[in-house]
C-alpha cells in the first residue's frame, strides 16, 4: 500500500519456500524460510531511490553511508527508516537459554568485501548516531573475516552491537520497533511490556527490603516480618538474605518470575500477531487532580482530524505579573519569599483554597463570570481584567450543565496551584531580544516578575470525565469507527457537544479566576516581605493566556472569513497587532505570548504575528514538553540533589513532596531555547525577552 500511495503498482505477490546453505570461515549454516516478494517494473522508482541515497548494485562491493540530508530530517522520518531497516536486518528479541530472564544483545549485521570494510563501519556508525537520538545505547562495532569467496576475494562481517540494558531496550523496541515485519514487531511489543513488568517486580523487591529493615529497626520479630512482607516474587528466603546475610549484589528477579516464553504463552492467547498482550488491572483509584490529562470534542466533518489526547477543557494557562523591583532588591530575601509563598498558596493534590469552601451558588457564579468574581471579592483591580485573554470571561457558560461531582471538587479548590508541572515562579528578566516591544510591554533587564501556571483543577477534570462517559453512551456508532478511545468525539451540533461546550466555558472561567486569586495572594506576600503596598511595587498583570482551550474564532479559510472552533491544547494563542480580541494596551504591538519552561531553565515572552494567523490559526508553542516520563525522572533524580543543584544556581525551590521535585527536574524537559528558536524562525512568535527563575513553588 505504501508503494501504491506513491503511484506505483506492484505485480502479484510471490510466495515460495527457500533453502539456503552458507559456508563461513567458522561453520556451515543451513536454514529454510518462506519468502514473500513482489516486483515493481518501474525505472522511475529505482531512480527515486538512488536519488534519495540508496546504494545501486552490489552493496558489498561499494562505499556508501547514510545521505547527509537524512540527518536533518524530522525524528519521525528517522524512526520510520530505522524501523523498516530493522524489520529486515536487526536481530529479533530473544532470551538467553541459560539466563532465561535477560534478552540477547540486539545485533545489526552487514557484509563487506575486502577494501570496503571502512565504509561499512562508517555506515554502522551513522546508524548508531541515529539510535542515540532515541536514547538507544550502542556498544561497539566488531569486524571479523567471514569467508573466502569463489573468486578468491574475502568477505568480512561487521556487527553493530546494541546495549542490552533494559532502559535502552525499552527505547529500541518501544520508540523505534520494526516495520514490514509483523513477527518481530509483535515480539518487540510484548518484550516492552515484559521489561516493564520485570522492572515493577524488581522495584517491589527493593521496596520489600526497605520495609524489612524498617520493621527490624522497630523491634518487629523475624516471623512477623516474613508473614507481613511475603508475596508475589518475594519469598522468605529473599527477605532472610537481605536482612541477615549481608547481600551485596543488587536485587535480582525472583526464580518464580515467568520467563519471556512463559509470558508470551499466557499473555498473547487469542491475540495472534496483533502486537497486544493481556494484562491484569492492579488497582482502580480516582484521580484527585490531573489538569494535564483532558479530552477532546470535534466537528462532524470528514476533513477534521484533530487529536488531543482528550477533551479540551481545563483552560490550563499562564499569567505573568510585573513588578518595579530589580534583582538586587530581592537578593538575600529569596528563602524568606519562597517559604512565605509556599505557606500562603495552597499546592498539591486534593483540597486547598485561598477563599475557603464555596457554596454551590458561589461556585456557579464563578463559572458564569470568571475573573469578575474575584474582583467583586476584593482580589484584584479593573486593570487585571483589561490584561487577560477575553478579559477573564467566556460567554456561554452554563453551570446547570456541570455535574454535582464536578461542583463538589471545585468548591474546595478555587485559588490553588494543584500538582504536576503547575507552579508559581518568581523570575528576573535575563535577556532582551526586542527593545521596542519589551518597552511597550513594560519589561526591562533584571526586572523581577512572577509567573503562574495552573488550570481548573478537579472541577475541569471532572467535567471532562462526565462528558466522555456521555459521549460514549450517545455516540457509540461514531466511536466504534475510531481507532482509539482517546479520540472520543461528538458532532458539534449534537446535544452532547452543545452541553459540553457550555460546561467547558464554566471550567475556563474557573481557571481564569483561579489564577487571579493566586496572583493577588502573591502580591500580598510581596507586600509583606518588602513592607510596601503592592501597588507601589508596580505589581501589574502583563497578560494571562490559555494554552489548553477550545473556542470560537473568526479566521480566513480558503480565502473566506468564517467562524471556526479552534482547539489549542499544548498551544498558545499568538495574535498580531490589529486583532480586536486583544487588550487596547497591545492592539498596536501584538499579543504577549507567555511560554513557560521547567524550573531551572527559564521562560520566554514572545509577541504574536501575522504569520501565526496565516499558518497556525494564530497559535504557537506552549512550552518545553517532557522528554521522559515522571516515573523515569524519579528513577534518575533525587529531590534533595535537584534542590541542592538549583540552589547553587541561585534558584530556591519548595515542593509539596520530594516526588514532585524529582519529576520536574530540568533534565526531564526538552530544551526550551530550541523550542522558542523554532517558533521565532518560523515566524509564529517573535522573541521579546527571556526570564530565568529565582524562586519556585510546586504541588
Amino acid at each position: 500500500m505504501d508503494l501504491v500511495s506513491l503511484g506505483y503498482m506492484p505485480n502479484r505477490l510471490y510466495i515460495r519456500d527457500r533453502v539456503h546453505r552458507i559456508r563461513t570461515t567458522y561453520a556451515e549454516y543451513r536454514f529454510q524460510y518462506r519468502e514473500n516478494s513482489f516486483l515493481v517494473n518501474s525505472t522511475s522508482l529505482a531512480v527515486l531511490l538512488v536519488a534519495l541515497g540508496a546504494p545501486y548494485g552490489n552493496k558489498t562491493l561499494q562505499d556508501y553511508r547514510l545521505p547527509t540530508w537524512f540527518f536533518k530530517a524530522p525524528l519521525w522520518q528517522k524512526r520510520l527508516f530505522l524501523a523498516a531497516f530493522f524489520g529486515a536486518e536487526l536481530s529479533s528479541p530473544s532470551i538467553y537459554a541459560e539466563r532465561k530472564y535477560n534478552f540477547y544483545t540486539p545485533v545489526l549485521s552487514m557484509n563487506k568485501r575486502e577494501g570496503f570494510v571502512n565504509s561499512g563501519r562508517e555506515f554502522l556508525q551513522d546508524i548508531a548516531e541515529l539510535l542515540g537520538e532515541f536514547s538507544v545505547e550502542t556498544k561497539k562495532i566488531s569486524v571479523r573475516k567471514e569467508q573466502v569467496n569463489r573468486d578468491g576475494s574475502i568477505s568480512y562481517r561487521l556487527r553493530l552491537i546494541l546495549s542490552s540494558k533494559p532502559e535502552s531496550l525499552l527505547n529500541l523496541w518501544g520508540k523505534v520497533s520494526f516495520e514490514y515485519n509483523r513477527e518481530r514487531r509483535t515480539l518487540a511489543n510484548a518484550a516492552v511490556q515484559y521489561l516493564k513488568l520485570k522492572q515493577k517486580a524488581l522495584e517491589a523487591r527493593e521496596h520489600t527490603v526497605e520495609e524489612a529493615f524498617a520493621l527490624q529497626a522497630t523491634g518487629v520479630s523475624p516471623s512477623r516480618i516474613y508473614s507481613e512482607l511475603e508475596g508475589p516474587f518475594v519469598n522468605r528466603r529473599f527477605i532472610e538474605r537481605s536482612l541477615y546475610e549481608d547481600r551485596v549484589t543488587s536485587v535480582r528477579i525472583a526464580s518464580d518470575f515467568p520467563t519471556f516464553d512463559e509470558y508470551l504463552e499466557k499473555t498473547t492467547v487469542g491475540l495472534g500477531q496483533s502486537g497486544m498482550v493481556w494484562d491484569r488491572i492492579a488497582k482502580i483509584e480516582p484521580l484527585e487532580d490531573f489538569d494535564d490529562y483532558v479530552y477532546d470534542f470535534t466537528v462532524d466533518h470528514p476533513d477534521h482530524n484533530f487529536i488531543a489526547n482528550g477533551f479540551v477543557v481545563s483552560n490550563c494557562g499562564v499569567r505573568l505579573c510585573k513588578t518595579n523591583l530589580q534583582y538586587d532588591d530581592l537578593k538575600g530575601k529569596e528563602q524568606e519569599l519562597v517559604d512565605m509563598l509556599f505557606s500562603q498558596i495552597p499546592t498539591g493534590i486534593g483540597k486547598g483554597s485561598i477563599v475557603g469552601s464555596l457554596s454551590v451558588k458561589e461556585l456557579d457564579e464563578v463559572a458564569r463570570i470568571g475573573v469578575k468574581w474575584a474582583l467583586q471579592k476584593g482580589h484584584g483591580t479593573e486593570g487585571d481584567l483589561a490584561h487577560c485573554e477575553d478579559e477573564g470571561f467566556r460567554p456561554g457558560a452554563d453551570p446547570s450543565r456541570v455535574s454535582g461531582d464536578a461542583k463538589s471538587r471545585g468548591r474546595e479548590q478555587l485559588g490553588s496551584l494543584g500538582s504536576g508541572n503547575h507552579f508559581l515562579e518568581v523570575q528576573r528578566v535575563a535577556e532582551i531580544f526586542d527593545e521596542g516591544i519589551a518597552r511597550q510591554y513594560g519589561l526591562s533587564k533584571d526586572q523581577v516578575v512572577f509567573m503562574i501556571h495552573c488550570g481548573s483543577r478537579g472541577y475541569g477534570h471532572q467535567i471532562c470525565t462526565d462528558y466522555l462517559r456521555r459521549v460514549e453512551q450517545e455516540h457509540r456508532d461514531l466511536l466504534a469507527k475510531l481507532p482509539d478511545r482517546e479520540l472520543a468525539c461528538a458532532p458539534v451540533g449534537s446535544p452532547a457537544a452543545q452541553d459540553y461546550y457550555k460546561a467547558m466555558n464554566c471550567a475556563i472561567n474557573f481557571a481564569w479566576c483561579n489564577r487571579q486569586l493566586i496572583m493577588h495572594r502573591t502580591r500580598e506576600c510581596f507586600q509583606q516581605i518588602f513592607r510596601t503596598d503592592w501597588r507601589e511595587l508596580g505589581m501589574e498583570l502583563l497578560y494571562d493566556v490559555a494554552h489548553n482551550i477550545g473556542k470560537k474564532e473568526i479566521h480566513r479559510v480558503n480565502g473566506r472569513e468564517k467562524e471556526v472552533y479552534v482547539h489549542r491544547k499544548g498551544a498558545t494563542r499568538a495574535f498580531p497587532k490589529g486583532r480586536p480580541e486583544l487588550p487596547r494596551a497591545y492592539r498596536d504591538v501584538g499579543q504577549p505570548v507567555i511560554i513557560p519552561g521547567s524550573m531551572g531553565t527559564g521562560s520566554y515572552v514572545l509577541c504574536g504575528t501575522q504569520t501565526a494567523i496565516d499558518l497556525t490559526f494564530g497559535s504557537t508553542a506552549h512550552g518545553a514538553g517532557r522528554v521522559m516520563s515522571r516515573t523515569q525522572a524519579k528513577r534518575q533524580w533525587r529531590a534533595e540533589e535537584v534542590t541542592r543543584q538549583l540552589k547553587e544556581q541561585g534558584i530556591f525551590v519548595r515542593g509539596q513532596s520530594k516526588a514532585t521535585i524529582a519529576e520536574e527536574a530540568p533534565g526531564a524537559y526538552k530544551d526550551l531555547d530550541e523550542v522558542v528558536r523554532v517558533s521565532h524562525e518560523v515566524g509564529i512568535g517573535t522573541k521579546v525577552v527571556k526570564m530565568v527563575p529565582i524562586c519556585n513553588i510546586k504541588g
